[in-house]
């Protein structure tokens, strides 16, 4: 993601029991994407115990990315720890990409297999692997993360008039054939599908509007994309996240999730079906999403790669 006003600051280990600061241990990853200059970029800060949800948040906010994940409490021998996510200004109940940062990081150092997060969103289980040498894998480790239940509505016609509005859109700007839904994978996100790539590519909105519905409707973010062609799979999407104060995301796993129930939902999936979504393109850090999909299974699986970003 990018900031609405973005922030970096340099990070080294802190002492055992020191007290929240510019030195406390954050690495930097960017997720679905296997170059680091591409992707969405994620704080990751491998023990938090001893933070509380100030330091967290201050934390995030010095990091300037629109998440840093934060692990709470750790059973190493169970692979399992609880997550926390932060934008620079507020705890978010789950964000898919920075849980692929941080399945990434501690793969790397407890060795791959599968992880259990237990986040606000429930319990999240991610398969990881660090097979860098595999044809075709770009030379990053990958981790595929098993979603909360997802679901789906119509969202209510006067709603949508209001978004569009803030976007600066109309209803001609919208494919019919995708209609707008409130869906939820952890959290809710307002899915609009555009008519057209070049619709998509011109994302000039109101922030300041845009930011007061997503807070009183706790919108995570808004999920735009454009199908490239009916007979297949392939999306692209931007996604707007102002109550995080970030103005568009490069890659967003929870929201990508939520898109693949939607697509249940709506009954375009009749048998198990991998979806692939190109995000960050318009903002110059493309990313890809791979996202599967069962008819007869809530929960949705979304795959990523993640990279450390050098120097960070």
């Amino acid at each position: 993601m990018t900031a609405h006003t973005a922030h970096t600051a340099d990070s080294t280990s802190a002492a055992p029991g020191a007290p929240a600061t510019e030195t406390d241990q954050v690495l930097r990853y960017s997720a679905f994407t296997t170059d680091p200059s591409g992707g969405n970029p994620a704080g990751v800060v491998l023990d938090a115990t001893a933070l509380d949800d100030a330091e967290m948040v201050a934390i995030a906010a010095r990091v300037g990315y629109s998440e840093t994940a934060f692990i709470t409490s750790r059973d190493e021998a169970a692979r399992r720890y609880g997550l926390r996510y932060f934008s620079p200004r507020a705890e978010v109940a789950f964000c898919g990409h920075a849980t692929i940062a941080t399945a990434v990081a501690l793969a790397e150092r407890i060795g791959p297999g599968e992880l259990v997060f237990d986040t606000m969103a429930g319990e999240i289980r991610v398969a990881t692997t660090l097979d860098k040498g595999a044809e075709g894998n770009g030379g990053a480790p990958q981790a595929t993360l098993t979603s909360a239940p997802t679901h789906s509505r119509p969202a209510d016609e006067a709603l949508t008039e209001q978004v569009l509005k803030a976007l600066r859109w109309t209803r001609d700007d919208l494919d019919p054939a995708l209609p707008p839904h409130i869906a939820f994978a952890g959290n809710e996100h307002l899915v609009l599908a555009a008519a057209t790539r070049e619709r998509l590519a011109d994302l000039d909105y109101d922030f300041d509007a845009l930011e007061e519905l997503m807070r009183v409707h706790e919108w995570t973010t808004v999920h735009l994309v454009w199908r490239e062609a009916t007979d297949r799979f392939d999306f692209h999407a931007r996604d707007p996240f102002p109550p995080g104060g970030v103005v568009e995301d490069a890659a967003t796993g929870a929201a990508a999730a939520a898109f693949g129930g939607y697509l249940r939902a709506l009954g375009l999936v009749t048998e198990p079906t991998r979806v692939r979504i190109r995000q960050g393109e318009d903002m110059g850090r493309p990313s890809n999403l791979l996202v599967d999909v069962r008819p007869d299974e809530e929960r949705v699986r979304v795959t990523g790669r993640a990279v450390a970003i050098p120097g960070a």
